[in-house]
């Protein structure tokens, strides 16, 4: 299915096919993104069908998408820098420690509150994190037109919403606290 951003059902059908287990292809602060529930154990969980459609090795986790920067201390018992949370909402992505290691499987985890209020929505009423990645095949550039997403992934998710061309999007920027240090991985969106 393919529908709009602006149209009336538009985070409601999005919230379903989620729910259901689907992946989605949904607009973001940044690019477009491939986005799946999170939910380690669970058939419901997004990260090997994400993994599948875009041919990406096993070993490499995804951003996951949470709708309030509160949320991340559910994820995390890191002290997180005042100055970091203030650019949330926002094109910013955090990695953590993992305080649920032994549960997930992963020693830190990657996390972006999006500016998008339409995507927090989504995800607060999904009912758990989402995993987000850019709308790509492994290996290829990012897609940033309607037009060329439609074409390559149609038949290989769900659901696509659009909410026009993304050209010259810049991903979020990538900082770790993993080591207790604020390390700049990926200078993108926003200056830091």
């Amino acid at each position: 299915m393919i529908l709009n951003k602006s149209d009336k059902n538009s985070s409601e059908l999005c919230i379903n096919a989620l729910k259901k287990g689907s992946i989605v292809i949904i607009p973001t602060d940044t690019v477009y993104g491939f986005s799946g529930l999170v939910l380690p154990g669970n058939p419901l969980d997004g990260d090997s069908k994400i993994k599948a459609i875009k041919g990406r090795a096993e070993t490499k986790p995804f951003i996951q998408l949470i709708a309030s920067p509160e949320d991340i201390k559910k994820h995390t018992d890191d002290k997180i820098p005042e100055n970091l949370l203030s650019y949330w909402p926002g094109p910013l992505t955090i990695i953590v420690n993992n305080k649920n290691e032994k549960r997930d499987g992963l020693k830190t985890i990657a996390f972006r509150c999006p500016g998008d209020e339409w995507l927090r929505k989504i995800i607060a009423q999904a009912g758990a994190p989402l995993y987000s990645t850019s709308v790509n095949r492994s290996g290829f550039p990012v897609l940033d037109s309607e037009e060329a997403i439609v074409s390559e992934f149609e038949k290989d998710v769900d659901l696509i919403v659009l909410d026009g061309d993304k050209k010259n999007a810049v991903p979020s920027t990538i900082v770790s606290l993993a080591d207790g240090q604020v390390k700049v991985l990926r200078q993108g969106a926003l200056k830091i």
